[in-house]
């Protein structure tokens, strides 16, 4: 209960101090900043170098890998059949193809399935979404940002970004089964575990309720893929593709059903990729994903 207390209580306090003259323009600028060079490099170092590596992980690991690629093939067909902006098309591709399968995701895994599900969850975020947004994502926002592709520059962001570098090294150290001592892995959880509040705080002091924004039928789109094509999609590869069974295939297909990924809207907004709508997805989507969270439980609930 606690961990929705908090998610509602930090967008609300962003929102909230929206009101606040004296609090800084650029306060949402700074804080997306510390998440990006500080909080997600830690929870790489925290978690990644205890994952065990084995053939097991792979259908964990390859839900995000799979909710991306069909998120670029559906929202790239539609943006060039209606003619839609590459920045457009890339801030729905980013927001609605990778789900928030950590700081929305966690709790409810652990809540539903203890700590078994936690750690598929894990393995779904870590070796999952975040490294498809430290790759495929953040190429996607340098190339669709600058309304071309540039192989030499993309490869730059990508190797210049943080949490890759980070990924990279807590990578190694798993498979060189080197591990950091426990005051070292305290340090890690404590910085890692500020960006959900921040990155929440971040969204609110963004989110702007427009009854006359142009982004109400792309809202809808993006979440529609997001809490419902994507967990579909699951579905029907792992289930009744791969007659997957059990809570590991259970845990799979909540994660894709999880609400948008905030890092992603972050990247999304830091790019220019349409940050107003960005930031409706993560804003609306949390608390519209509990809703359609509880009917997935009920349908997984049958595998």
């Amino acid at each position: 209960m606690s961990s929705f207390i908090l998610l509602f209580g930090c967008l609300g306090l962003g929102i909230l101090l929206q009101r606040f003259k004296d609090f800084p323009a650029n306060a949402p600028l700074v804080l997306n900043q510390f998440i990006i060079y500080i909080s997600l490099p830690a929870l790489a170092l925290y978690f990644i170098p205890e994952v065990t590596l084995n053939s097991a992980v792979l259908l964990p690991v390859g839900v995000a890998w799979i909710c991306f690629a069909g998120a670029a093939l559906f929202f790239w067909g539609l943006g060039k059949a209606f003619g839609w902006s590459k920045k457009l098309i890339g801030c729905l591709i980013l927001t609605g193809g990778l789900g928030n399968t950590s700081f929305i995701g966690f709790p409810i895994i652990e809540a539903l399935y203890g700590g078994e599900g936690l750690k598929t969850a894990i393995l779904i975020d870590q070796a999952g979404s975040f490294m498809v947004l430290s790759t495929l994502g953040i190429g996607l926002a340098a190339a669709l940002s600058k309304g071309k592709a540039d192989a030499g520059l993309i490869a730059r962001k990508i190797l210049r970004f943080p949490p890759f570098l980070i990924f990279i090294l807590a990578l190694a150290a798993n498979i060189l089964d080197l591990h950091f001592s426990a005051d070292l892995k305290e340090v890690f959880q404590r910085l890692g575990s500020t960006v959900s509040p921040l990155a929440l705080v971040s969204v609110g002091l963004q989110l702007r309720i427009e009854r006359r924004s142009k982004h109400w039928g792309f809202l809808a789109l993006g979440l529609t893929y997001q809490l419902i094509l994507a967990p579909l999609l699951i579905l029907a590869l792992y289930v009744w593709g791969l007659d997957a069974s059990g809570k590991q295939a259970q845990v799979c297909v909540l994660e894709a059903a999880m609400a948008p990924m905030i890092t992603a809207s972050i990247v999304a907004a830091s790019y220019g990729l349409k940050p107003r709508l960005a930031n409706m997805m993560v804003g609306f989507g949390i608390p519209i994903s509990f809703l359609t969270l509880a009917c997935w439980y009920w349908v997984v609930q049958a595998i």
